[in-house]
């Protein structure tokens, strides 16, 4: 189990952080809607919750 989360869970919740962010920029960079910008935060910073949320999990059961 610890392996599946922090071989594949956790690579997963950080690469669509990153993914969200670089959209973001890229949509802040060309002068996008506003509007777009700040669901993108939005889902960026719920994207940020979870991956803290399996890192923690995934540092728990390590632990165990």
């Amino acid at each position: 189990m610890s392996e599946f989360l922090f071989y594949a869970l956790v690579p997963i919740a950080i690469g669509a952080v990153a993914v969200v962010l670089l959209l973001g920029l890229h949509n802040m960079a060309r002068g996008g809607s506003p509007h777009r910008s700040q669901k993108l935060m939005r889902l960026r910073v719920l994207l940020q919750f979870v991956a803290i949320i399996i890192i923690m999990f995934t540092i728990w059961i390590i632990g165990r």
